[in-house]
């Protein structure tokens, strides 16, 4: 409940998430062990990703249904609804008038800085190595609400590709959430914290398929990054070889071969077996340790020195041009 711009519960008995994520079946035991009863309430573009041993319930919208369904079981006033990676539009009316404000978001990033979705693939990308556990009021603008409580972080330096950035903040995220949750059962009040309106940004979300196409005119870092970007536990970043669509997953700077030029960019230079070196517009290789087709096949072996790797200007302009929205149905591009 918020009061006083304190945001705190005095009777905290249930805890209702909206959408999924891979710590919910430890949430709930953690929350079985309070005393506080727990349900998933999930679309049905979100339900496959759920663990299949636990039970939730599929709603394709937030309307007169699920509300009926809630009332019946739950007292809104002694329950907190959270939201992960949830694809429902929460209005301003649903906010106030059903969920009298008892409504949070986990983001794993830092507000306003890294409001709205794409993972840990934005990050990567820019190099960013902060990272944040962060709790927020849900409001009708995404990601604006204002923060509960938050803890900073360093990304250590061994976190490269997607996994290992899910991993280690995953393992963050279960502290956070346990010390949190057991200090509301505890009424303890939280000073609600307004994020300034003139500072910020918003990331869109990412779709491997459309979004992870390599740019080869980019420097090697900048490549590099994105291919880690892309890296499990995605598909891995796309590109062309000849006529053949590949992706490319495992790859590191090497600086140990001759000057590039740019138009060298994508031409593999050597190719040593369990690897290939690729040349890039600066004087930094990339080697290369997986490539494999659509189809997941592996065809590092059937590389030869002097082809190229490039990417149809076509793809890069598709990949700009469009967006990819994930809603409660499933995934859109537009």
């Amino acid at each position: 409940m918020i009061k006083n711009n304190k945001f705190n519960f005095k009777k905290l008995k249930n805890i209702i998430f909206l959408g999924e994520d891979q710590c919910l079946k430890e949430f709930i035991k953690f929350n079985n062990n309070l005393g506080i009863k727990s349900e998933i309430i999930t679309s049905p573009s979100q339900a496959s990703s759920l663990d299949p041993s636990l039970k939730f319930k599929k709603f394709l919208k937030l309307d007169k249904k699920f509300q009926r369904y809630i009332s019946s079981k739950y007292k809104i006033e002694e329950s907190l609804f959270i939201s992960v990676a949830s694809r429902w539009i929460f209005t301003e009316s649903l906010i106030k008038n059903f969920f009298k404000t008892n409504i949070i978001n986990f983001h794993g990033a830092r507000l306003p800085f890294d409001s709205g979705g794409g993972g840990f693939s934005w990050n990567i990308m820019r190099n960013d190595r902060i990272g944040v556990q962060l709790v927020h009021l849900v409001t009708k603008e995404i990601d604006k609400g204002p923060i509960i409580n938050y803890e900073k972080f360093l990304f250590p330096y061994n976190c490269k590709i997607s996994q290992d950035f899910y991993s280690f903040y995953n393992d963050k995220f279960k502290i956070f959430y346990k010390k949190f949750i057991t200090n509301l059962k505890a009424n303890k009040k939280y000073d609600l914290i307004k994020q300034p309106d003139y500072i910020g940004r918003y990331n869109p979300r990412l779709f491997t398929k459309k979004d992870g196409w390599i740019d080869w005119s980019q420097s090697s870092e900048e490549i590099l990054n994105f291919i880690n970007a892309f890296d499990e536990p995605y598909e891995g970043a796309s590109t062309m070889i000849g006529k053949q669509k590949c992706r490319i997953k495992n790859a590191q700077l090497h600086g140990g071969e001759g000057k590039n030029h740019p138009f060298m960019s994508g031409l593999i230079l050597r190719h040593d077996k369990r690897w290939v070196v690729v040349a890039t517009k600066d004087n930094n290789c990339l080697i290369i340790e997986t490539v494999t087709d659509f189809k997941k096949k592996d065809i590092l072996q059937k590389i030869k020195p002097g082809q190229r790797f490039y990417t149809d200007i076509k793809k890069l302009n598709y990949s700009k041009s469009k967006r990819a929205f994930f809603n409660s149905k499933g995934l859109k591009i537009n």
